[in-house]
């Protein structure tokens, strides 16, 4: 007889179910194997040493693995990361035990259980304007509409506000879900305009836009700024700042009922590019939008969506180990924006100009999709569409 063997990447649980049901296992074994055989890998940070030492005991007797700082053992260190190695099955048990320990270990196990739900779950349904997002199940595209004279790849394009809205209705025609208006450029090194003028540029646009039953955002931090434009029409906020440049935005948001989507930046536009560093990169922005999170549920704010800052304070590589890494941005349990297009990464990769990155750009949208992410931001609709959805077609299958 000659027997074979290959490897299956099962990552999540309807996967492993999949598999196993097609062995021919009894269904209830199913339920049992199930979970003991799909792994993850948790870090948890800040994590007290007598809370770490009670961690490693736990999950050991469970069968998986945890790792902390060595200081941790005889309690050298003040805090430690832990890295903790299991199935599902192994966490399940380890989280119900940790509810009976003291030193702060029923919190802990709070934090592992939403992870774990919100890896593994697609964000709930979201309302924009009258349209219903339903993440999990295809992959949306918001158009980018700069209406700046110093945008970097398409600044000064629109002399009046009808050439703005005639290209708002080809890109949703092409399959944009939702048009995102800009006008102050956030490109490194850009000059900060009058909350006058940034009104100037996009409520005409808005008001142009408002008959045709198009998604409408606006890409600004600005609270003045988003008031003028909810009111004008628009449904959407998209602040680069998570509510660091304008707290008082997430009340605005707030008072209309838009949902907001929050981005992650280091510095800002003027000088994020100078020398962006991080210790941490990954849990620093995780943290950073968490804390965005927080200020705007607080202010009232229902519906929010996240983006990790793709180009915003981050170098070359950082930009690729977000992409690479995105899933982990599906522990804060919510939809997942990403904005690549046209970007200086791509440039340096490929040692091409802006306007020749198109297919630069369609391999980071078809990696971004790959590892999670629920709205993707471009400039070239049509062409990214079609990346899009050969790549769900792939994807988003168990």
């Amino acid at each position: 007889m000659t027997y074979s063997a290959h490897l299956l990447d099962l990552q999540n649980l309807p996967s492993a179910e999949k598999a196993l049901l097609g062995l021919g296992a009894d269904p209830a074994g199913v339920s049992i194997m199930g979970p003991k055989s799909v792994f993850r890998v948790i870090k948890l940070k800040n994590v007290p040493p007598v809370a770490a030492n009670i961690l490693k005991q736990e999950i050991l007797s469970y069968g998986g693995e945890s790792a902390n700082a060595y200081g941790a053992i005889n309690h050298s260190v003040e805090k430690t990361d832990v890295l903790i190695c299991a199935t599902l099955a192994q966490f399940e048990k380890l989280v119900e035990k940790l509810k009976q320990h003291q030193f702060g270990l029923p919190d802990l196990a709070k934090e592992i259980a939403s992870a774990l739900a919100n890896y593994d779950s697609p964000p709930r349904p979201l309302k924009i304007g009258k349209k219903e997002f339903r993440f999990g199940e295809r992959t949306y595209i918001m158009g980018i509409l700069n209406v700046t004279p110093d945008s970097f790849s398409d600044g000064g394009k629109y002399r009046t506000p009808g050439e703005a809205a005639g290209t708002a209705k080809k890109m949703a025609a092409e399959g944009a879900d939702i048009i995102d208006i800009g006008g102050q450029s956030s490109r490194p090194g850009s000059a900060e305009i009058t909350v006058d003028e940034e009104i100037g540029r996009v409520a005409p646009v808005i008001e142009e836009l408002k008959k045709e039953n198009l998604i409408i955002s606006v890409d600004t931090y600005r609270s003045k700024v988003a008031e003028a434009a909810l009111k004008a029409g628009a449904h959407l906020i998209n602040d680069i700042s998570g509510l660091r440049f304008d707290p008082s935005l997430a009340q605005v948001c707030a008072k209309y009922q838009a949902p907001l989507v929050l981005m992650h930046i280091q510095g800002t536009p003027q000088n994020m590019q100078k020398a962006p560093a991080y210790r941490d990169l990954l849990a620093e922005i995780i943290d950073y939008l968490s804390e965005s999170v927080r200020l705007a549920e607080k202010a009232g704010v229902r519906d929010v969506i996240v983006d990790p800052g793709f180009g915003f304070g981050k170098t070359k590589e950082h930009n690729l180990e977000i992409l690479k890494n995105l899933k982990s941005f599906r522990t804060l349990g919510r939809p997942l924006l990403i904005g690549t297009s046209r970007k200086s990464t791509i440039g340096e990769v490929l040692d091409l100009p802006v306007g020749s990155r198109m297919m630069g750009t369609s391999a980071t949208i078809a990696v971004a999709i790959l590892n999670g992410v629920d709205i993707i931001r471009v400039h070239d609709v049509a062409e990214m569409k079609q990346t899009a959805q050969m790549t769900d077609a792939i994807v988003r299958r168990i």
